[in-house]
């Protein structure tokens, strides 16, 4: 969240993607330091997911990261 701080305040877009066991984390530490960053939450858990699992788990997001790229860079 720090990073993403930094990266905004020098003017470079910025969000994250993170698995959904840190929804209530990310809120916390946001509101903790009065930001809500662009964000998308994908399943959990990620490590022990097979290639085949990730490719899915990408797929099933790659809309929602594409639009928060495209909103960040208007």
């Amino acid at each position: 969240m720090h990073d993403i701080l930094d990266l905004e305040s020098r003017g470079l877009p910025s969000g994250f993607v993170a698995s959904a066991e840190f929804v209530e984390a990310a809120a916390a530490q946001g509101k903790s330091l009065g930001v809500k960053p662009a964000s998308v939450f994908v399943a959990h858990p990620i490590q022990d997911r097979t290639d085949d699992e990730m490719v899915a788990l990408a797929r099933n997001a790659i809309d929602s990261i594409t639009a928060m790229i495209m909103d960040k860079a208007v």
